[in-house]
């Protein structure tokens, strides 16, 4: 599943390429799961409406429209959205023209009369660089300036939804996510408090929880625990307020790295002009098993089950208390 850095990535770049971009049309080929909307709605709210910003909260994405609507994006574990941009449409609709969705539709199909052909941006895997949509494409969404948006998802998991952009924040996932950890805001106290709640978990579960800090997954979560010098099976109850700090400051500095370049290259992530992001570069312990540890070169990281997750460890740096239960 993409993490925070590579979600973050995408909207860095989707804000950069759509805002002032008025919608035309969206073709559904997975429809209701991948676009659970009703068709008045979408005739209503999306079909000549401009984009004004796009937004991100946890690992999910919020395209703003200027109808008081929002574009509610979940990559769940194989989402992607790829951007396509046709090079001869490049002028953007002022997000104060009036919208007749009837006449946009209209000068959309007046103005594309050959394939879009140039990649753009987005955040597809490797094997969507060709030709979209594909197999795996579950919603188009056509720009009246001929550009266009893919949302592709090989596993069916994720989801496109068209909301009220004020009711966004009352979704299930909203209300339950925790603070950003990226946000200045967020204090590391914060963090202490919540995971506080799971005193008789494991560090690395309690860590993965939504809850408890938004957009940690499985790859940093290795780093900020190997970092930190936190064995991943010691209960929280084990560990101190200190280290929880430091925990929390870890984590902080790994995702703005993350992000500065470019996201991870695991598996299927590239950036929003089609590069592959660096942070793997930089990894300490993930995917690192049999190579040295960074700390103790003579020393090789491990991988190990914790919670059900693949986990990489330095034995050495993150030794399990003895007293631990």
């Amino acid at each position: 599943m993409p993490e925070l850095p590579e979600v973050e990535t995408v909207r860095r770049g989707l804000a950069e390429l759509l805002p002032g971009r008025a919608v035309a049309q969206a073709t559904v080929f997975d429809s209701p799961k991948s676009f659970p909307n009703a068709p008045a709605d979408v005739e209503q709210f999306l079909y000549g409406a401009c984009v004004t910003a796009v937004r991100r909260r946890a690992k999910v994405l919020m395209i703003d429209l200027d109808t008081r609507y929002s574009l509610v994006v979940h990559l769940k574990m194989t989402g992607q959205l790829v951007f396509r941009q046709n090079s001869r449409h490049s002028a953007r609709v002022s997000p104060k023209k009036s919208r007749d969705p009837r006449k946009v539709t209209q000068d959309f199909y007046a103005d594309t009369a050959r394939e879009i052909d140039d990649f753009a941006g987005g955040h597809p895997n490797d094997s969507l660089i060709g030709k979209l949509p594909d197999r795996s494409t579950r919603v188009q969404m056509d720009f009246v300036d001929g550009s266009r948006l893919f949302f592709n998802d090989q596993r069916k998991f994720g989801w496109v939804k068209l909301l009220p952009t004020d009711e966004v924040k009352n979704l299930p996932f909203m209300q339950k996510v925790g603070p950003e950890p990226l946000d200045p805001q967020t204090r590391a106290e914060d963090f202490i408090q919540r995971i506080r709640r799971r005193q008789n978990s494991m560090i690395k579960p309690a860590f993965l929880d939504q809850a408890v800090i938004a957009g940690v997954g499985n790859i940093y979560a290795d780093e900020a625990l190997w970092a930190a010098q936190i064995n991943p099976q010691t209960r929280v109850k084990n560990i101190s307020d200190q280290q929880l700090n430091t925990l929390f400051n870890e984590l902080r500095q790994i995702l703005q790295l993350s992000i500065d370049q470019g996201g991870s290259t695991d598996r299927n992530y590239v950036d929003a002009e089609g590069r592959k992001g660096n942070y793997l570069a930089f990894a300490n312990v993930f995917r690192r098993e049999g190579q040295a540890c960074h700390r103790h070169p003579d020393q090789a990281i491990i991988k190990l089950k914790v919670g059900g997750r693949g986990t990489h460890i330095c034995p050495v740096c993150q030794k399990p208390p003895k007293f631990d239960k």
